[in-house]
């Protein structure tokens, strides 16, 4: 199993063989949105129009069997803070800003599809087979640092009865160890969270530092009990074609989404 694209029409987005749900990591293409927001631009805030937007969300969910209706989205804050959601979250809105700040929510309610949202930063998406309840998380690295993901699968523990061992967890595309060149800021984060076990997913050079956001989010699945793990190779940074990358636009782009419908 892996983390593959497929192509519907124009429409592209990739899925990971370990979650069963009707679930996509999108990439940009497929929508309606032009300009530099072309094509399937899922941002509401980066200067689209709602209707370009509302199209986009529409073409998506008749391939993936969801409605505006059904869809509880992140308000991201590059934080640790995880949701827990019902159909009474669903308000019906694309705009982010109208749903309360986290970057993490899970859910066991039939029905509502959970969506996060990213341009660099890392995307996951979490399964448990045996109680059916499904998890979206945001990492960027200062989410990565304060442990989203484990906190992802630990409010899947307390609110649904999970054991991490049965959590399905895929990490989808984002900016890669080749591009992510940051200050020393970064992997002083990820040492004073992992430790020494950090090292692996930081490479220094001269005075700059390359950091694996995936290999440290899986590192972190693993230490909270999640075993089977898809990992994405697509760097967004790498394939402008295909993602935003909100580093080589330097802002001037649109939004990918990962959503997972329970």
């Amino acid at each position: 199993m892996s983390v593959t694209i497929r192509k519907f029409g124009s429409l592209e987005y990739l899925t990971a063989g370990n979650i069963a749900p009707s679930h996509a990591f999108t990439t940009r293409l497929g929508g309606v949105s032009e300009g530099y927001l072309s094509s399937l631009n899922l941002g509401a805030n980066r200067g689209d129009t709602m209707e370009n937007v509302a199209e986009n969300y529409r073409i998506l969910g008749s391939s993936l069997g969801f409605s505006a209706h059904d869809l509880v989205l992140t308000h991201q804050v590059h934080s640790d803070i995880v949701r827990v959601v019902d159909k009474t979250d669903c308000k019906g809105s694309l705009c982010h800003a109208d749903y309360p700040e986290c970057d993490g929510l899970v859910t066991n309610e039939k029905g509502v599809a959970l969506m996060v949202f990213s341009a660099d930063c890392t995307p996951i998406l979490f399964f448990d087979p045996v109680t059916g309840a499904v998890g979206a998380a945001h990492a960027g690295w200062r989410g990565t640092a304060l442990k989203i993901a484990a906190k992802t699968v630990e409010t899947m523990v307390s609110a649904f009865g999970c054991d991490p061992k049965d959590i399905c967890a895929a990490i989808g595309p984002n900016i890669g160890p080749c591009c992510f060149e940051t200050d020393a800021d970064v992997p002083s984060a990820m040492i004073s969270a992992f430790g020494a076990e950090a090292n692996p997913f930081i490479t220094p050079k001269n005075d700059k530092f390359f950091v694996d956001l995936k290999g440290l989010n899986a590192l972190c699945l693993r230490a909270a009990g999640v075993q089977n793990i898809e990992i994405s190779t697509h760097c967004t940074a790498c394939d402008p074609h295909l993602f935003w990358s909100h580093r080589v636009t330097q802002g001037h782009r649109g939004s990918q989404g990962a959503v997972i419908v329970r």
